[in-house]
């Protein structure tokens, strides 16, 4: 019987820590994860959370590794789950910078198993098993590219929107071409970090690190990937880029960076050092 699995807190500003932490937890069974409202990460920090609550759960909410997300009703004791959950968990996971006695008792009188992930289970970024050539699928294949430097929800919100469109292939710009693009000062995060984050998104089939330069950089992986069609928003449109597809029979997309509904409009740039 697979377990269920509880795990709590604020996840504000959401990185790749946090993932490998949820990835980990999903190893012990099928995790929930309890929300932090944001009047508890008030309560907790001492300020706002830099992303309100329907932003991190909708984040949340795309990572593979979580089967669902629950927000909590305003303030809420973090040591303790609440009695109305409309799940039984079997074990609370708990990161080893949360660990504390009074959620080790509170499990202990509950009869849950309380499991502990330190940091020297989440280093390194691992890379998917899963290879494209291996794949048969009927729908169509989609690829974008991208820097993903600063993950954030319209990240997330293009991935939905795109794999609507057939299976999704994303190929992350590596940190040398980023460099040259970009210039010096980029990439902030390295690109096996970046490809991690890309790969955790469920709407993800696989992420993949360029080998080529310039604004087709990504045109090796596209000869693997064999795609139908290439899709970017409108910051991503390049003339480069429409006549790659012209020249290769590959149906070119363009379309509105548009945030989910209710959620506000992000961009990488505007989140540096936030």
């Amino acid at each position: 019987m697979i377990k269920k699995v509880v795990v709590t807190g604020g996840f504000d500003n959401l990185g790749s820590h946090g993932v490998r932490f949820l990835e980990e937890a999903a190893r012990l069974g099928e995790v929930k994860v309890l929300l932090w409202s944001d009047e508890t990460c008030q309560e907790q920090t001492g300020r706002p959370p830099r992303f309100p609550q329907a932003e991190r759960a909708y984040l949340l909410g795309a990572i593979r590794y979580v089967s669902a997300v629950t927000v909590t009703a305003g303030s809420a004791d973090i040591h303790t789950l609440p009695e109305d959950l409309a799940f039984r968990p079997d074990v609370w996971v708990v990161d080893e910078a949360d660990d504390d006695m009074r959620k080790k008792i509170y499990a202990r009188t509950h009869e849950l198993e309380y499991r502990v992930i330190g940091a020297g289970q989440l280093a390194g970024f691992p890379a998917s098993t899963y290879r494209a050539e291996d794949e048969s699928s009927s729908r169509r294949k989609v690829v974008v590219t991208g820097c993903y430097d600063w993950f954030h929800s319209g990240h997330v919100r293009f991935f939905e929107e795109v794999s609507g469109l057939g299976d999704l292939y994303v190929v992350v710009g590596s940190d040398p071409n980023v460099r040259l693009l970009k210039g010096e000062g980029h990439p902030l995060f390295p690109q096996d970090e970046r490809r991690y984050m890309v790969q955790s998104i469920r709407y993800v089939c696989q992420a993949l690190i360029s080998s080529g330069q310039g604004w087709m950089d990504a045109e090796p992986e596209i000869a693997r990937i064999r795609p139908d069609m290439y899709a970017v928003n409108e910051d991503g449109d390049k003339p480069e880029k429409r006549q790659f597809c012209q020249e290769h029979g590959i149906e070119y997309v363009v379309l509105q960076r548009t945030p989910k509904a209710g959620l506000p409009r992000r961009q990488s740039t505007d989140l540096r050092g936030f």
